[in-house]
């Protein structure tokens, strides 16, 4: 019986990006067929265990300008699509996705962000920054403490206590007080 191996993928309108990533992969077999058939197989550990994953992907891709890459611990596939369009998953299959599926995170971009320009710049309008204390000097939030009242006095206060005797606490009588 074989595994699956995890597969990560991202998209752009035109291609995907798929990596398996099985590290020291031997016998490395790739099928892909021009209706979204996506066939991978191979072998990896000291036992060359089976890894195998047959998957039919949302739509039609161009078999002939996909390419893959191999490195030591993961294969990439660049899956040209037939159609440029965002598709709204990687398989066919609706419902849960299985397991070994995830969402290569570091190849991802959003559909309105593909174009490549810098997301615009944020319209701060007229805030004037030099209000905010970026722990360049005093702020404006030291003016609410009244002139002449220092913190430091709070604090001498506690150090006379501590150096103080300890007072003994007297508990309260607990007998009956007794009139003559």
């Amino acid at each position: 019986m074989s595994r699956h191996p995890t597969i990560k993928w991202a998209q752009r309108s035109d291609k995907l990006f798929i990596t398996v990533e099985l590290p020291d992969a031997k016998n490395v077999k790739l099928k892909l067929e021009p209706e979204g058939k996506f066939f991978f197989s191979a072998t990896a550990g000291a036992d060359n265990v089976p890894y195998e994953v047959d998957l039919d992907l949302f739509d039609k891709i161009n078999v002939d300008e996909s390419k893959s890459s191999t490195t030591s611990r993961s294969i990439v596939y660049l899956v040209k699509k037939t159609e440029e369009k965002w598709w709204s998953r990687l398989i066919k299959q609706e419902g849960l996705r299985p397991v070994f599926l995830k969402v290569d995170w570091d190849k991802w971009v959003d559909e309105d962000e593909e174009d490549g320009k810098p997301e615009p710049d944020m319209d701060f309008g007229d805030m004037d920054f030099s209000k905010l204390n970026m722990g360049e000097g005093p702020s404006d939030f030291d003016a609410d403490v009244p002139e002449g009242d220092d913190d430091d006095s709070d604090t001498e206060e506690v150090e006379e206590e501590e150096n103080s005797e300890p007072k003994a606490a007297v508990p309260p009588s607990t007998e009956p007080e007794v009139k003559a």
